[in-house]
């Protein structure tokens, strides 16, 4: 386990991606995503994960697939597929200004 708390939450390549089972930081590597929120989604849906006996956090292939879907599924806060987009208010014309 790391000594540095900032490698512990920083998402590292793991050593061979088809291993069999991952650690946190190499599962946020391999799905792109941050250690918080693979962290954050394994607190809620503990049947994701496994621990090994130091305690450690394990990953094994179905439950990356698992992982991947829910990820893939779109914003969870907001139920959308894809978040929205911010729009630019419109410009203001000649027209808009002398009514």
């Amino acid at each position: 386990m790391p000594t540095d708390k900032t490698r512990y939450h920083q998402p590292q390549p793991p050593a061979d991606p088809d291993q069999e089972y991952m650690t946190v930081q190499e599962t946020a590597y391999v799905l792109q995503a941050s250690t918080n929120w693979i962290r954050r989604l394994l607190r809620d849906n503990p049947h994701l994960c496994g621990r090994n006996g130091n305690k450690r956090i394990v990953i094994n292939r179905e439950q990356r697939a698992a992982i991947h879907a829910i990820r893939s599924g779109g914003d969870p806060r907001t139920g959308r597929s894809i978040p929205s987009q911010r729009r630019r208010p419109a410009a203001r014309t000649r027209a808009a200004v002398a009514a």
